[in-house]
């Protein structure tokens, strides 16, 4: 059965699961994307015409919403039929959409945890401050509600789970390594919203060790990785969402994040938060005007979607799960590789983008063909991880291990199993 989508965010992760959902819309039905800016979903639209994305001729249809506003959300949801939203908004609107798809009866997807736009870096695990207090409510109206969906968070939570149930007896660590190894020309930009992008990495990094937090500051731990395709990197101990869900579904293992920075960004970063101009908190200027410091260097930065077409290189991301097997200790890296010039070519969006609007999509095929369709508040990991990767490598991002047998893709039909 078709169940109609709705897209919440017009930036360059919704053009991916736009265009996604465009091509797979024999499952997902009538396609409708809403943002603040009318003019920026019609763009999108126009991208999909342009590519001859979709694949039947349903609707396919751009509004313009305040996704804050909850009784906004809910009378866009009811009057476009939608049965699935897909939250590809900013992180501030999670709870609001949330909301709004428990008071209609829609499923709800998103691709990070919950934000406030006062607070950086929440006490773990934050997912417990926010989504986690409507899980009973989920639960009671039998809404599906599938958190943190995209790839970090999202695939690589997966990537743990098929670790857990198929290489592992018992996992002690999970290691998980987001390396763009990609370049796009500028002086200086972030591949999604600079003020998200930025308030991961001016708090304290939390990871998950001996059962309990630790805490360190960013970049004070580095590692350096040899990965498939890209090389040799350095990588830091960062904080990041999945290990908060994580650290209570991986039966007491260690979890951590690394991700890899170069050493130019590190430098400016450095310089804009001594100085101030990463603060969250509003300044007044001499002219009597209160601004927040965070949200200029957002204006000044080049938009996201910019980078796409000069972009070129790869990214990899995976986990590296280390535990027992036969009594023995093994270490698998399950990983994707993906390549920017590949998803502008497609998508027209950068890699980032692609690797992030991909699964949200993924998830939403599987909540309409009902093997997702869980009628309760659920992390990825806490779902079957085998329909969500099968679906993936189908629609564009393949999943590959390393072990003591090398490098090789996991086929198709390992992953389909369990559909």
């Amino acid at each position: 059965m078709r169940k109609n989508v709705l897209i919440i965010g017009a930036g360059g992760v919704a053009q991916v699961v736009a265009h996604k959902c465009a091509q797979n819309n024999e499952v997902l039905g009538d396609i409708h994307i809403a943002s603040r800016t009318l003019s920026k979903c019609e763009a999108i639209i126009a991208s999909i015409m342009e590519k001859k994305a979709l694949k039947r001729p349903f609707v396919i249809k751009g509004h313009s919403l305040d996704a804050l506003d909850i009784e906004s959300t809910k009378t866009l949801i009811r009057t476009t039929e939608s049965q699935i939203v897909i939250n590809v908004g900013t992180a501030f609107l999670n709870m609001s959409v949330l909301t709004a798809c428990i008071e209609t009866g829609a499923a709800y997807i998103d691709t990070a945890i919950h934000e406030e736009p006062g607070k950086i870096c929440e006490t773990p695990p934050w997912y417990g401050n926010y989504e986690w207090k409507r899980a009973a409510e989920c639960k009671a109206r039998g809404i599906t509600a599938i958190l943190g969906a995209g790839f970090d968070p999202g695939v690589v939570n997966a990537y743990a789970r098929l670790a857990k149930d198929d290489y592992l007896d018992k996992v002690t660590d999970v290691d998980i390594v987001d390396i763009n190894a990609g370049t796009h020309g500028r002086y200086f930009a972030t591949n999604f919203d600079p003020e998200i992008n930025f308030r991961e990495f001016t708090g304290v990094v939390y990871s998950w060790q001996n059962r309990e937090w630790h805490v360190n500051k960013m970049f004070e731990i580095g590692k350096e990785y040899d990965l498939p395709v890209v090389g040799k990197r350095k990588a830091y101990l960062s904080g990041h969402d999945e290990i908060h869900s994580l650290s209570k579904n991986m039966d007491g293992a260690d979890v951590r994040f690394w991700m890899g920075f170069s050493d130019h960004y590190m430098n400016v970063f450095t310089v804009l938060k001594k100085i101030g101009l990463l603060s969250e908190q509003p300044v007044v200027t001499a002219e009597g005007k209160e601004i927040v410091p965070l949200k200029v260097v957002k204006a000044c930065l080049p938009n996201p979607t910019s980078l796409a077409p000069e972009y070129e290189g790869k990214i990899c991301i995976g986990d590296f799960v280390k535990g027992i097997r036969d009594g023995k200790e093994r270490t698998v890296f399950i990983y994707n590789i993906s390549d920017h010039k590949q998803a502008y070519e497609e998508v027209g969006s950068q890699g980032i983008s692609y690797t992030a609007g991909v699964p949200p999509v993924a998830a939403a095929m599987l909540i309409a063909n009902g093997t997702w369709d869980v009628k309760r508040m659920a992390n990825v990991e806490e779902l079957p991880p085998k329909p969500f990767l099968g679906v993936l490598n189908r629609i564009g991002l393949q999943t590959y291990i390393r072990d003591e047998q090398g490098d090789r893709p996991i086929e198709m039909y390992e992953l389909e199993a369990a559909e």
